[in-house]
């Protein structure tokens, strides 16, 4: 009788132990990395007619694709998209004993979801290399 229970007791253990080892830690690699390329430093750091290129390399560095418009004005744009996601798991584990017998259950419930973030800068400069005019657009989906 104690050799059953014994039994029964380290394969209740053993399944405790698994199921602990189930759990999924959140992935640092995952987390979004912080940008100067924000609405919020965009208003706050240009100012049409005042800032120039050299100002906008040390904002916000080398922009992606620099061309020229009709006027023959020179145009940066910098873009920036992430795709973020999340996930998440709720687990119960439910060890019983009837009689002489143990068992154990389990529940698990997952959930996830993800979004897509775009960024777009585009600032035309004059002659003397100052920006004129300059827009955002900002997307999340």
């Amino acid at each position: 009788m104690i050799f059953h229970k014994t039994v029964y007791m380290t394969i209740t253990l053993f399944i405790c132990a698994f199921s602990a080892g189930c759990y999924t830690a959140p992935n640092p690699e995952n987390e979004s990395q912080g940008s100067k390329l924000t609405v919020g430093m965009v208003k706050t750091q240009i100012v049409k007619g005042e800032t120039n290129q050299a100002e906008i390399l040390e904002i916000f560095g080398s922009p992606n694709i620099i061309t020229k418009n009709r006027g023959n004005d020179e145009v940066w744009n910098y873009n920036r998209m992430s795709f973020e996601t999340a996930s998440s798991s709720a687990g119960i584990l439910a060890i019983f004993w009837t009689g002489n017998v143990a068992g154990a259950g389990s529940a698990s419930k997952a959930a996830s979801t993800a979004t897509t973030k775009s960024f777009d800068l585009i600032l035309i400069f004059d002659e003397d290399d100052v920006v004129i005019d300059y827009s955002v657009i900002a997307a999340t989906y």
